[in-house]
């Protein structure tokens, strides 16, 4: 076994598995789960109709590289997403479709990183659990940004020392951010590039949440649509990571894709020829129609907006919690410990929410996950009202 296994720590629903084990909630009230962000909203018919249609497809291997038909779809829509320029994104060598953001996510560190080198991984905490498993079992270190209430939520990367950044190769950012839904403004995204540039290390942005926004008339920025603002218009040392989970609701379908810097994108290509995590040609399909129908995200949106209104205005006198500006979750501090809350709120209303302690770690003396929950507004709206008026009477209790 490669010795940096015992390194990983147990992934965060294993750890609420244990929280909860043995403990019997009111047989009166049915379980709720806003614990897992795994969309519950249907699945757009277009993507579903695309799948069936091209059933066929399972009798042939799939390439790597992908359909050019999906690669130019994607650039399409990164292109009007991201303001760019038409033509700016090569299909070719500047996009990779991959079965999902998780497995990219965390393969991409095993490409990239040279264990060597004494390198330093650096991301935001509290995070998506991938990058710290991607970073150890790549043999490099994690070095954590500790995001708090003071600073909005958001990495503070000017406190981060320059000997950090001389032995970091690669940066991890989650914009808009899981848990807080928080959003790396433009500006923040090219100091990071110009970051990049002076140290020489990669930017992966986890940007899968990018769609799931309020204000219709300011979606968040992106890694790609910041590099083209300043000339980077090869976006060198940017790789941003995109997902039909979240946007369409597809979790099921497994399909994502990077795109950026080409100079790394072959290499990462060349990484998944042996990696062997080629998307199924019907997924293809289906991915096309996706990328290239913004209706149902629109409709999406506004399901969201629905239901954060509902159980804001349910909660919003009880517990101290702001609307983020992206993403399905809450992020709410609690007046009792965070494992303590969770296990109570289970054992008396039958809801399930996730300690925010489950997704960070202590650094620098803080674990900023303590004494926070994440709340996952992916249950249907009567679901989550049901769930906020329990919440509230639970915190009556208290």
């Amino acid at each position: 076994m490669t010795p940096y296994l015992h390194k990983l720590q147990s992934y965060p629903f294993e750890k609420l598995a244990a929280l909860k084990k043995g403990i019997a909630p009111p047989a009166g009230k049915r379980h709720i789960a806003l614990s897992i962000g795994e969309p519950a909203h249907a699945t757009p018919h277009l993507i579903q109709e695309a799948l069936l249609i091209h059933l066929h497809g399972l009798s042939n291997y799939p390439t790597t590289k992908g359909l050019p038909e999906l690669r130019q779809a994607i650039a399409a829509w990164l292109t009007r997403r991201f303001k760019l320029a038409e033509g700016q994104l090569d299909p070719e060598t500047q996009i990779l479709p991959v079965s999902g953001t998780r497995e990219a996510l965390f393969s991409f560190a095993q490409c990239l990183i040279d264990p060597t080198a004494d390198p330093l991984v650096v991301m935001p905490n509290p995070f998506y659990q991938i990058y710290e498993g991607a970073a150890l079992l790549a043999g490099a270190e994690p070095y954590f940004l500790n995001t708090v209430a003071e600073n909005a939520y958001l990495p503070d990367f000017d406190a981060v020392p320059e000997s950090v950044w001389r032995r970091c190769q690669l940066l991890y950012i989650c914009t808009p951010g899981n848990p807080s839904g928080g959003v790396i403004p433009r500006d923040g995204l090219i100091k990071l590039l110009g970051l990049a540039e002076k140290y020489d290390f990669v930017i992966a942005s986890d940007e899968c949440y990018s769609e799931l926004y309020d204000d219709e008339n300011s979606p968040p920025p992106g890694l790609l649509e910041a590099a083209f603002a300043i000339g980077n218009t090869a976006f060198k040392r940017c790789v941003v990571f995109h997902s039909l989970s979240k946007r369409s609701n597809a979790p099921g379908l497994r399909s994502g894709f990077v795109a950026g810097d080409a100079a790394i994108l072959q290499d990462y290509f060349k990484y998944r020829t042996y990696h062997g995590a080629a998307m199924p040609l019907p997924t293809q399909h289906a991915s096309i129609a996706a990328w290239g129908d913004e209706k149902h995200v629109a409709e999406n949106r506004r399901l969201y907006r629905e239901k954060f209104a509902a159980v804001l205005d349910i909660l919003g006198d009880a517990v101290q919690l702001t609307k983020p500006p992206a993403g399905f979750y809450l992020w709410i501090k609690t007046p009792i410990g965070d494992t303590e809350f969770t296990q109570q709120l289970f054992a008396q209303e039958n809801v399930t929410v996730l300690p925010g302690s489950y997704l960070s770690r202590e650094f620098g003396g803080l674990n900023p996950g303590r004494n926070h929950v994440r709340i996952a507004l992916v249950a249907p709206l009567e679901e989550c009202v049901e769930a906020a008026l329990r919440i509230k009477d639970f915190l009556n209790t208290l």
